[in-house]
């Protein structure tokens, strides 16, 4: 997680957004934790289960790191601002398929399997705003 959380943080720019789906224990928090450190930030990476969001304005890019799994619907998310915040922050958003059809067209979907185990299966949509910079090409430093 850490290297492909380098090689994530290595092309982020404000805009972004990486959506990280997975069961519960599938890593999801870990490969944010592991963006996050690769930009830059050092001490506590807290999961935003409790508040939500988690702001981290002082790295380049700035990012938000969103844990949406306690909305109950899609529109509880409009209050969050994440639109908004998408002018001069990337977003890392954990448990996207609570947006519904809400959740942007352009972000990058990675699912993460394996759950419990000692190995992780990640898998990606790539949409157009991520063609040419996600994959990294084989053999990309992390």
């Amino acid at each position: 997680m850490a290297a492909l959380g380098a090689r994530l943080a290595a092309v982020l720019h404000a805009g972004d957004i990486v959506a990280l789906s997975g069961e519960l224990g599938a890593g999801k928090t870990t490969l944010a934790r592991a963006i996050l450190r690769a930009l830059g930030h050092v001490g506590e990476v807290p999961s935003p289960s409790f508040a939500l969001v988690q702001p981290y304005p002082d790295l380049s890019p700035p990012v938000l790191h969103c844990d949406l799994f306690r909305l109950e619907r899609p529109e509880e998310a409009d209050a969050l601002g994440l639109d908004e915040a998408l002018a001069s922050a990337a977003l890392l958003v954990e448990w996207p398929e609570r947006l519904g059809d809400r959740l942007w067209p352009e972000a990058l979907s990675i699912r993460i399997s394996g759950a419990g185990g000692p190995r992780r299966a990640l898998t990606w949509q790539v949409p157009a705003a991520w063609k040419g910079r996600w994959p990294p090409e084989p053999g990309a430093a992390a």
